[in-house]
Parts: structure tokens; C-alpha cells; sequence
């Protein structure tokens, strides 16, 4: 079984990578760009018989930080 696990900063927390994405959009002439917010993708092959609590588990112990991040799981 193929899973997704799309992590993202919580809103309010800063996003110095973003920002960073913001600035050198602009300086190649990509106007209109508001905002930029970082996040990453973890693609995970997993046994079928993975139950979504373990997936959750993972997630929760490993793959985000719970203080600061959100994740969203997506089975493919």
C-alpha cells in the first residue's frame, strides 16, 4: 500500500524557507505572489495490513512535529 503524508507548518508558526521562495520568485520577475508556505511530502510503501492507527502513530512520533506542523494522510 502506497501512503502519502503531506506535512505543513501550522498557520502562525514562520516559514524562513518560504520566504526565502517568496524573495527569489520576485527577483526572477514573478509578480502577484503573496505568500509562500513550505512544506514536504513523504511518500511511504507500507504492507497492506497497516492499520491507519500505525500510519497515524508514525506520524505523530516521527514523521511531524506536532508542536509546530500539521499532516494530512493520503492513501494512494
Amino acid at each position: 500500500m502506497k501512503v502519502r503524508v503531506n506535512v505543513t507548518l501550522k498557520n502562525g508558526v514562520l516559514d524562513p524557507q518560504g520566504r526565502a521562495i517568496q524573495h527569489a520568485l520576485a527577483g526572477l520577475g514573478f509578480g502577484g505572489v503573496n505568500d509562500v508556505r513550505a512544506g514536504r511530502l513523504i511518500e511511504l510503501d507500507l504492507a497492506d495490513d497497516t492499520s491507519d492507527a500505525a500510519i497515524d502513530e508514525m506520524c505523530r512520533k516521527l514523521l511531524a512535529n506536532m508542536v509546530i506542523e500539521n499532516y494530512r494522510i493520503e492513501k494512494v
